[in-house]
């Protein structure tokens, strides 16, 4: 048990195993080694949100089984009760992060989306407008593009296109 030998505060010393251990394979075979300074650290005048703290990095930085064998130093320190509770909140916690980041994510893509959808009825617009005719072929490639290169390549050429081949054919070139 190294946790005794180190001077300092509980925390100090917890904290310090932790991010010796965290990355590594035995962490899960040293956590039950340090029930007393989870305990002491819970004890202490902020000890709830420390361990919280400390919690949060144990479950970022490990596998399954160290989330595991966190919660059971939990239910030793804690109780079931309040263990399950940690590790819940933080588990929405945990959700809501990823619910705000796949809403973010799918935002970005529905706006990129959007773009190149935009830039694409653009350009049959633009054909309409000067009389090039569209075959439903050439209308569907248009519309299922999604290169925004390529689109703005299209719409460059639609600004002056007499033919529908004056405009698609800058793919190939």
């Amino acid at each position: 048990m190294e946790s005794p030998a180190r001077p300092g505060p509980p925390l100090a010393r917890l904290a310090w195993l932790l991010l010796r251990y965290g990355r590594s394979g035995e962490l899960v075979r040293k956590l039950p080694e340090w029930v007393a300074l989870f305990a002491q650290v819970q004890a202490g005048p902020e000890g709830a949100e420390q361990l919280k703290m400390l919690i949060r990095y144990l479950l970022l930085v490990g596998d399954e089984g160290t989330q595991e064998a966190a919660g059971r130093v939990l239910n030793s320190v804690l109780g079931e009760h309040r263990a399950e509770e940690l590790m819940r909140s933080y588990g929405e916690e945990l959700i809501e992060r990823g619910r705000q980041r796949g809403l973010e994510e799918g935002l970005a893509r529905g706006r990129e989306e959007g773009v190149t959808r935009g830039r694409a009825e653009d350009i049959l617009r633009i054909l309409a407008a000067r009389g090039v005719p569209v075959g439903e072929e050439a209308r569907q490639r248009i519309l299922s593009c999604t290169d925004t290169a390529t689109l703005d390549r299209w719409f460059d050429k639609a600004l002056n296109a007499t033919t529908l081949s004056g405009v698609l054919d800058v793919l190939a070139q």
